[in-house]
């Protein structure tokens, strides 16, 4: 009788969570410019060069999710699996997840660069590399294999990667 009650009770616990969740308008915590949305939106990537590295700043609103960065053979397209057309002989992948590029609506909330050559002296180029299942790439393409450190800035959200020129390089 006594375990009834315990797993009536455990029922009831249940069924009163799934009901208190199911009171809750399914957009209040995903609206694209409020600042308690879940998924962060990376807006913007964008570099400079300084007297000894490169910069690149990518620019998010809301909450700077985690972000993972590595050193690839080659970039790729996230989904289609299709090389970046990215001109260099290194290359960086910057994930950030759960990150998206586009709002609710799908509509692109990213305003940086899609594929660009730079010319800087160690950063070549700049590519949005994917905006797929709650994951963000952009890639970045050197000539030599690069040297970089990483860190976040606030108010307003940024990650930013900055790369030592190459060895004998005068900017």
């Amino acid at each position: 009788m006594h375990h009834r009650h315990t797993l009536a009770a455990v029922a009831a616990g249940i069924l009163l969570t799934a009901g208190i969740g199911a009171t809750i308008p399914a957009g209040a915590t995903n609206a694209p410019h409020s600042p308690t949305r879940a998924t962060a939106l990376v807006v913007n990537a964008r570099w400079g060069g300084h007297a000894t590295f490169d910069r690149l700043v990518i620019d998010v609103r809301g909450a700077m999710p985690p972000v993972t960065v590595h050193q690839v053979g080659a970039l790729h397209y996230d989904g289609s699996g299709g090389r970046v057309p990215l001109a260099g002989k290194q290359f960086l992948e910057i994930r950030l997840s759960p990150a998206a590029a586009h709002d609710d609506a799908g509509k692109s909330a990213y305003q940086g660069p899609r594929l660009l050559k730079i010319h800087l002296p160690a950063l070549k180029g700049v590519a949005l590399t994917g905006d797929f299942e709650g994951v963000v790439t952009i890639g970045a393409a050197f000539d030599t294999k690069p040297v970089y450190k990483t860190f976040r800035l606030h108010s307003p959200e940024r990650f930013v990667v900055d790369i030592a020129h190459p060895v004998g390089c005068r900017a």
